[in-house]
């Protein structure tokens, strides 16, 4: 009998196959000491469109929605087919006992396992294989210690419900809007609260208005004090007269030392945001340079929230500092905190992200830079967290002159600590004056006035957004809420790509910092999208019930409900907004008018088109009757058959003699569909 362990990727299950001993290849699986070893090739199978469900749903119209599935279709795309029924004849073979899923161990790995799992038909008990590394150690490890399946089913249960409701967020939300501005909007259950997010803050800093302030700063041999902002520049020039000349006394001197915590290790959001802050890489160009790292052993799982490591990793941690300072051609750290950087109670489903042992070993030349550089920066955050603090003294010192009290500060380093490895370095107030007291008269040497200005809001970068991102709606969020935020660390990447891909957001690069701008589509569809739509806080909301469903304390079905009955509530109330459709002007350029409505047609990717969805008016470049001349409309086709309702057409093929003729081909609409004749003996 044979244990059937099933991978995510192929790359994967040669890792896993290498292991187990399984070096036989056969077609679509690894074969050999009583294991199978196949794999998915991401989601092999996934959610149908809505047509699936009903022919009439290939038609964009208001009067089907909301489309709410009662029972969900899967579809397998051609490419995947092969793959497919590789597995399922492996999961339906009798000498298969066992079944090991051996998908990314996360909330997607997990939906993408249990789904080819349901398609095959297959009740065979399953095993789960959690590891956090590729290393052979950490498999063997993995194997050795398998979790039973049902110990998954709530994480399956949410992964299911997330897809489920992405798809009716996204079908129905997208048909409703598109339909009332007579254009495509693509909306999305996170896509658009994210979107929501970059606009407001576009809003904020257009609508900022500069006010001028001004500071007194005195010039007190060697020492600098300075005063509180005032609005008024007459008044801090007549602060600035009355010191003139006199001296400050000093008030106080106070002189606290603190320490400096590290950092904690990184999780996949905090190593995006330092990624894209000091090398300039976007979301998802560091996921795929971790993902990379994480095939090739070289680093950890990469798609997790934690930033700690479990109690029981604590005696390896030595070997993974060892590691990072090979990596990044450092010193040993002094001392070795690895118990600063366990804690089993922090971990979710996987712990932080850091170096594996094994990339000690690795030449790092042979790597390609984007990698290099990702995995210099998760052992560099290796090392300042195993490090004690910085420990440093802040001086305050407090004056009054001309019935006007003014302030210095500077600061001391007393132990570097972790910041030996910092990226940037600590920036000092010079040093420290000598023999100061209270009541001591300091000359001023010079008095000046400095104007200034306040400054809007930054627009956002991808580290800002991120940051954003992770904490939308927390405020409306219960403390104990174990997910909060706009999606989750494996999905922001994918979010900010569809928003630019999408046309939504765009990249500008200024003085070396790139800022995701809105664009005018953009920023119309946020003008015209409803409040719960484009909610961070209902977004968050969501988030922290799928994290209940994960556990348990909700039921699948319940959330799904909450879901149907806001889409039902949508399709109900929403209106177009007053003028709205000036917000989204066509950029295609008119083949014709329409014969129903009058309307502006436009080619599509499959045809020709009224701009109003409303109309539903269509000439399909695939038709039928298109097809059995094969020939396939022009745009000067199309435009002849709508301005005369006839059209010359050349090179049509007849089945019956085998041969291509030419002929007048006559247009009619009846209001439902186009129809089409052929005369001949006409120029």
């Amino acid at each position: 009998m044979y244990q059937l362990v099933i991978a995510e990727k192929p790359s994967v299950a040669q890792s896993l196959a290498a292991v187990l001993g399984a070096g036989q290849r056969r077609t679509g699986y690894l074969e050999g000491g009583g294991w199978l070893v196949s794999w998915c090739v991401g989601h092999l199978a996934e959610l149908a469109d809505a047509a699936a469900y009903d022919p009439a749903y290939a038609k964009w119209r208001k009067e089907d929605l909301p489309i709410l599935p009662e029972s969900w279709r899967f579809t397998i795309a051609k490419d995947k087919r092969d793959q497919f029924d590789v597995l399922r004849t492996l999961l339906r073979r009798e000498d298969v006992a066992e079944v090991v899923n051996a998908c990314d161990a996360g909330r997607e790995g997990e939906l993408i396992f249990r789904t080819v799992y349901a398609l095959a038909g297959c009740s065979k008990p399953i095993s789960r294989l959690w590891i956090s590394s590729m290393e052979d150690t950490a498999i063997r490890e993995g194997f050795a210690h398998l979790r039973p399946g049902r110990e998954y089913d709530g994480l399956y249960q949410a992964a299911l419900c997330r897809s489920k409701a992405d798809w009716l967020v996204g079908i129905n939300a997208t048909r409703l809007f598109s339909l009332l501005y007579g254009c495509t909007l693509n909306i999305g259950r996170v896509v658009s609260p994210t979107l929501a997010l970059v606009v407001q803050r576009e809003a904020e800093i257009a609508a900022f208005q500069p006010e001028p302030f001004y500071t007194v700063e005195l010039d007190c041999g060697g020492l600098t004090l300075s005063g509180d902002r005032r609005a008024s520049r007459k008044e801090a020039q007549e602060a600035a007269a009355r010191c003139q000349g006199s001296a400050a006394v000093v008030q106080s001197v106070e002189r606290r030392e603190k320490a400096e915590k590290p950092p904690a290790l990184y999780d996949l959001t905090t190593l995006q945001r330092e990624a894209n802050r000091t090398l300039g890489y976007t979301a998802q160009q560091t996921l795929d340079y971790l993902q990379a790292l994480y095939d090739k052993k070289l680093s950890t799982y990469p798609r997790t929230d934690s930033r700690y490591l479990t109690d029981d990793m604590e005696a390896g941690v030595p070997a993974l500092v060892e590691a990072a300072v090979h990596i990044c051609v450092a010193d040993m750290p002094e001392t070795v905190l690895a118990g600063q950087v366990c804690d089993s109670t922090r971990v979710s489903d996987h712990h932080a992200v850091v170096p594996t042992a094994s990339a000690g070993k690795v030449d790092l030349e042979a790597l390609p830079i984007g990698e290099r550089e990702i995995l210099r920066l998760v052992s560099l955050g290796l090392l300042r967290a195993v490090c004690p603090p910085c420990r440093s003294a802040e001086t305050c010192i407090t004056a009054m002159c001309g019935g006007d009290l003014y302030t210095a500060k500077w600061k001391e380093v007393l132990s570097p600590g972790w910041r030996v490895y910092a990226q940037t370095e600590d920036t000092e107030a010079g040093a420290e004056p000598e023999d100061l007291a209270e009541g001591q008269s300091l000359p001023v040497a010079a008095s000046q006035v400095k104007a200034g200005r306040t400054t809007p809001p930054r627009h956002y970068t991808e580290d800002t957004l991120l940051s954003a991102m992770e904490t939308a709606g927390k405020e409306d969020m219960p403390e104990e809420s174990e997910r909060r935020g706009i999606g989750t660390p494996a999905t922001r990447a994918a979010t900010l790509e569809k928003l630019v891909s999408a046309g939504f957001v765009q990249r500008k690069k200024a003085k070396k910092i790139v800022s995701l701008l809105p664009t005018p589509l953009g920023t119309a569809l946020i003008t015209v999208l409803p409040e719960q739509l484009q909610s961070p806080a209902l977004t968050a909301e969501w988030e922290h019930r799928l994290k209940e469903v994960e556990r348990g304390t909700l039921a699948p079905g319940d959330f799904m409900d909450e879901i149907a009955a806001m889409l039902r509530e949508l399709v109900g109330t929403a209106r177009p907004v007053e003028g709205g459709a000036v917000l989204f002007p066509s950029t295609r350029e008119a083949v014709g008018c329409c014969p129903r409505c009058g309307g502006t047609v436009t080619e599509g990717r499959q045809g020709f088109f009224c701009e109003d969805r409303a109309c539903g008016f269509a000439i399909w470049k695939n038709s039928k009757w298109w097809e059995n001349k094969k020939k396939t409309p022009t745009k000067s086709i199309v435009a002849a058959l709508l301005k005369d309702g006839r059209a010359q057409v050349s090179d049509l093929w007849s089945e019956k003699t085998g041969k291509t003729y030419d002929a007048v081909v006559t247009f009619s609409d009846d209001g439902t569909r186009a129809s089409f004749r052929l005369e001949f003996g006409h120029e």
